[in-house]
């Protein structure tokens, strides 16, 4: 949008070098935004695949069945739960995940 508004500029309203310099302004803010956004939006990895379930709760909806995100996985702990308790994932074995339970605050 800068280097539109510098284009204008230099074709309406300026004269002489300042023309050049409206131009010149203009596409240096541009490629300076495009470099900030670019350096945003790369700032950290993605969340992808199992690692994001790692810490991720959940709703025990049935027995060994957990909802996590939205989704149903196959779920085992160590100690036994209750359908409806919320649940923290552990681990990752497989297809399964690794729960514990959260305490309500």
């Amino acid at each position: 949008m800068a280097l539109v508004v510098g284009v204008l500029l230099a074709v309406f309203v300026l004269d002489g070098s300042w023309e050049w310099v409206a131009v010149a302004s203009g596409g240096a803010i541009e490629i300076g935004e495009a470099w900030f956004w670019l350096r945003w939006t790369k700032r950290r990895r993605p969340e992808v695949g199992v690692e994001a379930l790692v810490g991720a709760r959940g709703e025990l909806t049935a027995a060994g069945w957990v909802s996590v995100n939205g989704e149903l996985w196959r779920a085992r702990s160590a100690a036994p739960l209750e359908v409806g308790e919320h649940v923290r994932v552990s681990a990752v074995d497989g297809l399964t995940l690794v729960v514990e339970a959260v305490s309500r605050r």
